[in-house]
């Protein structure tokens, strides 16, 4: 009985020095928190499905929204009309990227979503210098003003919000 015991007993120490080992290893890791509101925008730079290249740095001098969304997501599909006829009105001041969480397999419904909208998308795994991490949900739409700014956030795109949050930062 004592050498099952002991056998018990050092297989938990060895189970419990991994499980500690993880946990330093993970909190070694730097974590990417969200952007943070009225804050200068993270860096950004993301390869879009028609190959241009997408640098939120370069766009200083335009309100910039970033969509985070999904084809599976009902929330989304309702936000992206709004978005695109926005984006259809203010194209000229501001810009708009698209990122989708969806799967490169699903990159086929991707395009078909795409194909009715105005503005430019993207792949989350094309993200190559990601400031702003994975979301951690969607939809969620972040608006940065015109000197780079994080302003807000939308997690519901409404008229009135569109409105209310990005109208007044755009060049009149």
């Amino acid at each position: 009985m004592n050498v099952i015991a002991t056998r018990s007993t050092t297989a938990a120490r060895c189970a419990g020095a991994v499980v500690l080992a993880g946990t330093i290893w993970l909190t070694a890791i730097p974590a990417r928190a969200a952007p943070e509101i009225d804050k200068p925008a993270p860096a950004l730079v993301v390869t879009e499905l028609d190959g241009k290249t997408f640098d939120l740095s370069k766009l200083k001098g335009k309100v910039v929204l970033v969509n985070y969304w999904a084809t599976w997501c009902a929330p989304c599909r309702k936000d992206m009309p709004k978005l695109d006829a926005f984006y259809r009105g203010h194209e000229e001041t501001m810009a708009l990227i698209g990122i989708s969480v969806d799967r490169e397999r699903d990159l086929p419904k991707v395009r078909k979503v795409m194909t009715s909208l105005a503005y430019p998308v993207a792949l989350l795994k094309d993200v190559t210098v990601d400031g702003f991490g994975q979301p951690e949900g969607v939809p969620i739409t972040w608006i940065v003003d015109a000197d780079g700014k994080v302003r807000d956030r939308m997690i519901d795109v409404r008229d009135e919000l569109l409105h209310d949050l990005v109208v007044p930062l755009l060049p009149h």
